[in-house]
């Protein structure tokens, strides 16, 4: 009987998330414990902006010896953009947070409430504005790592941000960029990323990966990757999404560059 509760707990650790929640007879109560413990896993928290400005923020933490990963949003989204994706990186040992950043609205029915409290202080919410927040988060998330550095992710604008920041922050070790442009009228980004000397994977749909090739191609190829899907993609980390086609082609690639960002942490 050991066995065969030793056997399914095995089992079940390995699978992905889709079929953890299968609702069968044989692992009803089984599904029931895991869930528990995934949604266990997730606070709501607030911290300060480098403005004062209360950040709102998911937290899923995991016992684990694996870097942080620092996730922020598309345009127009919330922190929900990652509410999937987080459990995701839990079940693989990584603890990590989902910001709202000052410029966004909605996603996965989570409201952006950074934003919220950003209208309620008549402060301005553009793309440029909400680099302060992912500063803010990369220091809290750095001290919540015993001082070591973090995985920061972005998605869209903040893509861009993520690359812009990190560049030249010591807090982080690695960049994953979903999406990354010129978005910015004053910035020249392909410039100003050029010189980034820490492990960086880069990616897209397929319809973007040829400017997205020219806004890394002054950077050395040793440090950045990017990966092209052969099928259409999609925009942003939407791309992790499993309603997305070919959502577990984006996954293999941002696991091996996990992986091996995760040896000397």
């Amino acid at each position: 009987m050991r066995y065969y509760i030793l056997l399914l707990s095995l089992v079940i650790v390995s699978c992905n998330y889709s079929n953890i929640t299968k609702n069968t007879k044989d692992n009803k109560q089984t599904t029931l414990t895991v869930q528990i413990k995934k949604h266990n896993s997730l606070k709501k928290i607030t911290f300060p902006s480098q403005d004062s400005l209360p950040i709102t923020a998911d937290y899923y933490e995991v016992n684990s010896l694996k870097p942080m990963i620092l996730l922020c949003h598309q345009a127009g989204f919330s922190r929900g953009e990652y509410k999937d994706t987080a459990l995701k990186l839990n079940e693989l040992g990584y603890t990590c947070m989902a910001i709202d950043q000052r410029s966004g609205n909605e996603a996965n029915g989570v409201v952006n409430e950074t934003v919220l409290a950003a209208k309620k202080r008549n402060l301005p919410t553009t793309y440029l504005d909400a680099k302060q927040d992912i500063e803010a988060a990369i220091d809290f998330l750095y001290k919540k790592n015993n001082n070591k550095p973090i995985i920061l992710v972005g998605s869209s604008y903040s893509a861009t941000l993520v690359l812009l920041i990190g560049e030249n922050s010591s807090k982080v070790k690695a960049i994953a960029a979903f999406s990354p442009g010129e978005y910015y009228k004053t910035i020249q980004v392909k410039e100003t990323i050029s010189g980034i000397k820490k492990p960086i994977l880069v990616t897209s749909s397929n319809k973007e990966s040829v400017a997205l090739k020219e806004l890394i191609s002054k950077m050395n190829s040793k440090y950045v990757t990017q990966y092209i899907p052969q099928v259409d993609g999609i925009h942003g980390s939407r791309a992790l999404w499993k309603s997305t086609k070919g959502n577990e082609n984006y996954w293999k690639a941002f696991l091996i560059f996990l992986q091996k960002n995760t040896v000397t942490n």
